[in-house]
């Protein structure tokens, strides 16, 4: 099959779904973005443009792209075994990536249960967590509380979750049960409401639905959807204790936010409380390999290791050999080229550029933790006003999603909450990356804020 530039666009145009994107924007002639290469924190597209990845692709290629090593990881593996399914089986590679990942979690974190991917590893714990309570004499606990705006995947029971009505709506009815809280957003607290009430919202919301009927609480510890809210002092310490009063499971979804994002391997780490679940995906193999996992607690594991108990739930390719394979690869990369200690060193740096950007009249909040950094974007400094649906469409998706894609850069333009900016950049990034970052963000930014006030 040719595979020259316009037979691509034509192939894909003709017969690639493209995931959350509109596809009517490409039958006017648009061309779809079509990425060919990457080395480090750049790619190219099939034009031999480049860019710099700052959105390490899906907050996933931790370690950059083009390591062939760890790629050559799967294929010695495919050579010696190349598929065996973890359905009553096991195989080397599942057994010592397992063993890898409870060492490097927090706390009695010690039992991991393959997934193909993030989505799959929340779906996981959900039922997890209702099975859980259905074996240790509690039926009834099965909902879930979650945050307002949070995202935590796309099938029907952790759409129950997500707290995006857009994203829910087309699929009502889903799995019920989903309950939902305010989220940390500290730059937009609602009028009398301090960061202090954040935290006890969750017991509040519990005893609303009454405690016999909860499951669990799920919870990034830095929020995505609504560009990086992170927690207020003290918030997951009481989250804790409320799970513990009311016998609910604390999830801690870091799909994003293990494996170095937060300058940490678990985001649970980084802000000091221990959970009894984690989902995790992305950065595990960073994206080199398809796999999440969810990482349970001895407490949550043990009355599933007895008798005839069994959690009857599972996926074909969770676990696959070559993916496990690639994990460890990665894993190793990770620590021999101290990759979380790059993240922590030169965190201040990428800071302190994108606050430097808060001179620009439209750039209202900087916020985010490690390499996991967002902009959010208002109308007025000073009062905070935010852009309506119109001029949202405009200033993301008609002007700041191409031009910043033009210049070379690559990043999240979203408005799932109020719109934002996020860069997320490979964790290997240095601080000339930042400059590289800044030299197309900030004139673009002008050039927005100049449109806007004229």
């Amino acid at each position: 099959m040719a595979t020259t530039t316009a037979s691509l666009q034509e192939l894909a145009k003709n017969h690639l779904w493209l995931h959350f994107s509109r596809m009517g924007d490409f039958q006017d002639g648009a061309e779809i973005p079509i990425i060919v290469r990457g080395e480090g924190c750049h790619v190219w597209d099939e034009h031999g443009n480049r860019y710099f990845d700052g959105l390490s692709a899906l907050f996933c290629v931790n370690i950059g792209h083009g390591r062939a090593d760890v790629a050559q990881a799967g294929a010695r593996q495919a050579e010696e075994l190349g598929f065996f399914t973890n359905w009553s089986y096991a195989h080397p590679r599942a057994i010592e990536l397992a063993a890898r990942i409870a060492d490097l979690a927090p706390g009695d974190l010690n039992r991991v249960f393959f997934t193909s991917g993030g989505g799959e590893a929340v779906e996981s714990a959900l039922k997890l967590a209702r099975q859980y309570h259905k074996l240790t004499g509690n039926p009834n606990k099965t909902k879930v509380i979650a945050r307002e705006v949070a995202y935590h995947g796309t099938t029907l029971g952790a759409l129950s979750a997500t707290g995006i009505t857009a994203l829910r709506a087309p699929f009502e009815p889903f799995t019920p049960g989903g309950c939902h809280v305010p989220n940390t957003n500290q730059y937009r607290l609602r009028p009398g409401y301090g960061p202090e009430m954040l935290a006890d919202a969750v017991a509040e919301r519990i005893e609303f639905e009454g405690p016999e009927t909860v499951a669990a609480v799920i919870m990034e510890p830095v929020q995505n959807a609504g560009g990086c809210f992170t927690p207020p002092e003290g918030y997951f310490q009481r989250i804790r204790e409320i799970c513990d009063e009311y016998d609910v499971l604390m999830i801690s979804d870091e799909v994003i936010c293990s494996w170095g994002r937060l300058g940490e391997w678990f985001g649970a780490q980084r802000y000091g409380y221990q959970p009894d679940l984690i989902t995790t995906a992305k950065g595990i193999t960073s994206a080199y390999a398809p796999l999440g996992a969810v990482i349970a607690s001895d407490r949550v594991a043990e009355p599933f290791l007895e008798g005839k108990n069994a959690f009857l739930h599972g996926f074909t390719f969770a676990g696959h050999p070559i993916a496990c394979a690639v994990a460890l690869a990665n894993i190793d990369v990770m620590e021999h080229e101290r990759v979380i200690e790059n993240v922590r060193e030169h965190e201040p740096a990428f800071r302190a550029m994108l606050d430097s950007l808060r001179d620009i009249p439209i750039v209202g909040d900087v916020r985010g933790a490690g390499y996991f950094q967002a902009i959010e974007l208002v109308k007025d400094q000073e009062t905070k006003e935010t852009f309506d649906d119109d001029e949202s469409e405009w200033l993301l998706r008609e002007f700041l999603s191409g031009e910043l894609f033009r210049r070379g850069l690559i990043c999240r333009a979203d408005d799932r909450g109020d719109p934002v900016i996020q860069l997320s950049p490979p964790l290997i990034a240095q601080p000339e990356h930042f400059e590289e970052i800044e030299g197309v963000l900030r004139p673009v930014l002008e050039a927005a804020a100049a449109r806007i006030r004229g």
